[in-house]
């Protein structure tokens, strides 16, 4: 492969995801900047380079000597779905602000920025084109490409916008996207404790209770002969390795039958405006007449089922000294009746960072608010938070693991092989031989590293909290490398000394950092 010397300037360089892969390939440091005490301490630590080299907050940098490739790892929470999807909205989305001001100011000859896979949903399809109409009105020639951690040699998960531009159109013409390895690294290969051969041990074909053969789901985050490699903690969804409250908590067969009621009917668009909705006693009689009150309340007691306040009717006459929140939620009411799930839904009271449920309490402490309908949910239904604290336990037989995030998730593995010839077997050999007795665990850091790409003792901060938003914050470390040898290869750093990055930095198109992006 093809290496040449090159400058960089790593902008939001985290724990230095991105210097490993210029390094790897000749790239010389220039600077760095980060904010982040934990994050500078380990890219100094990791890489030898000195932390006077950190230009510290972007949005007080003014400019950027002349160097070769700009990388940045633009904060992504403003488009995640974990995050409030604001976008521009967002103070952290006008960092993609400073960030092509000091593009257009030092001209390198070529630029790699990521971003998360919201930001090319299309919600944010304005936002997005904004962002390429500036990169080119700065001069650069640019595609963006969405590619996943997993297809470039890591067992993750992990789907990512990558945006990487040319000043030359003639190197931007050359660039050719890489193409995924064809030997995919597994998560058995990374986890400590497991035979990397497992997954070559011939397996026997699940079949369903009735001896057919049980077919792969495609939209499976890993399968093995038809069966998922991770077994779902969960109510609001329904599958053969999905494990429900009622399945870890002793019910009675009438419990099961309610619960899976719900289940099967809160996602429809008969009972509210949401992707789930609860139902009063009123609906669930509706499917089943034979269900009383005290049914609901007893699996309310289990803590399976909440009560939920749903609509409320708002008084006639308002009572004086409501606050800013307050106010905010009872404007956005159609007329004197408040639907809770219709005003989760108003993205206003999301950019005003009203928190509903307080407010709800406050209105009802006031008398502004009087509750008229009470419905039945499921206690859980947050997908990522799981049950008892667990959302996912990977088998060792699973292609990937999900994508890191610095909150650290719910998400955990075990070393047991568990095969099985049919849904029923494979779902209670799981629940007795690894659930019942906790053949668990988190991953550990060494492995977290090596499901990024980085070296398995990579240098960070021993605790867990630390090293997991650090890491969950960084970038897959061989997709970079992937790209970077990419645009090296269009061979445009083989340039004679001095022609590199030396294009006059003019401040022309875009606007000054202290200007603000339209909305998506």
């Amino acid at each position: 492969m093809k290496k040449v010397n090159f400058s960089f300037i790593d902008l939001f360089s985290g724990i230095g995801g991105f210097r490993l892969a210029m390094a790897n390939n000749g790239g010389t440091c220039i600077h760095f900047s980060e904010i982040h005490p934990d994050a500078i301490q380990a890219y100094c630590d990791n890489s030898n380079e000195p932390k006077d080299k950190n230009l510290g907050d972007i949005t007080k940098i003014h400019s950027l000597p002349c160097h070769n490739l700009l990388t940045a790892g633009v904060p992504c929470q403003s488009w995640s779905i974990a995050g409030r999807n604001l976008g521009f909205d967002d103070d952290r989305g006008q960092l993609w602000n400073d960030t092509l001001y000091l593009l257009d100011q030092s001209k390198p000859d070529a630029f790699i920025f990521e971003n998360v896979k919201g930001l090319v949903d299309p919600r944010n399809r304005k936002a997005l084109a904004f962002i390429l109409d500036r990169i080119k009105d700065a001069g650069y020639f640019a595609k963006h490409y969405v590619l996943n951690s997993f297809d470039y040699g890591v067992p993750q998960n992990r789907i990512r916008v990558y945006i990487v531009g040319f000043r030359s159109k003639k190197y931007a013409n050359l660039f050719c996207l890489p193409k995924p390895i064809e030997k995919k690294v597994t998560l058995a290969h990374i986890l400590s404790g497991v035979n990397g051969n497992i997954l070559s041990q011939e397996k026997p074909v699940p079949q369903d209770l009735f001896g057919n053969a049980v077919a792969q789901k495609t939209m499976s985050l890993s399968t093995s002969n038809g069966l998922n490699d991770y077994f779902l903690f969960n109510d609001i969804r329904n599958g053969h390795s999905t494990i429900h409250s009622w399945d870890i908590i002793e019910t009675t067969d009438r419990q099961k039958e309610i619960c899976y009621l719900l289940l099967k009917n809160r996602r429809k668009g008969t009972y509210g405006c949401l992707d789930g909705n609860p139902l009063s006693l009123k609906h669930f009689q509706a499917l089943d007449p034979s269900i009383d009150l005290a049914d609901l309340d007893g699996l309310v007691g289990l803590e399976i089922f909440k009560e939920v306040p749903y609509a409320f009717q708002i008084s006639s006459q308002l009572p004086d000294k409501l606050d800013q929140n307050e106010l905010a939620l009872i404007d956005q009411c159609n007329g004197n009746f408040l639907v809770v799930d219709e005003i989760k839904t108003k993205r206003v009271l999301k950019l005003k960072k009203v928190p509903i449920a307080k407010t709800l309490q406050s209105l009802a402490r006031k008398g502004a608010l009087s509750l008229i309908e009470t419905r039945y949910d499921f206690k859980n239904t947050k997908i990522s938070t799981g049950l008892k604290g667990v959302n996912r336990i990977f088998l060792p037989s699973s292609n990937i693991f999900p994508t890191l995030v610095a909150s650290d998730t719910n998400d955990f593995v075990t070393t047991q092989i568990i095969e099985s010839k049919n849904v029923t077997e494979y779902k209670s050999r799981f629940i007795r031989e690894v659930y019942n007795k906790e053949n668990y665990r988190r991953i550990t850091k060494e492995e977290a590293c090596l499901i990024q790409g980085f070296p398995k003792g990579y240098a960070l901060p021993q605790n867990r909290a630390r090293w997991m938003k650090l890491i969950g914050n960084s970038v897959s470390v061989p997709v970079i490398d992937a790209l970077v040898k990419a645009i090296i290869e269009t061979g445009v750093f083989d340039q004679l000394p001095g022609e590199a990055g030396t294009g006059a930095p003019t401040l022309a198109s875009l606007p000054s950092p202290a200007l603000a992006f339209p909305g998506p």
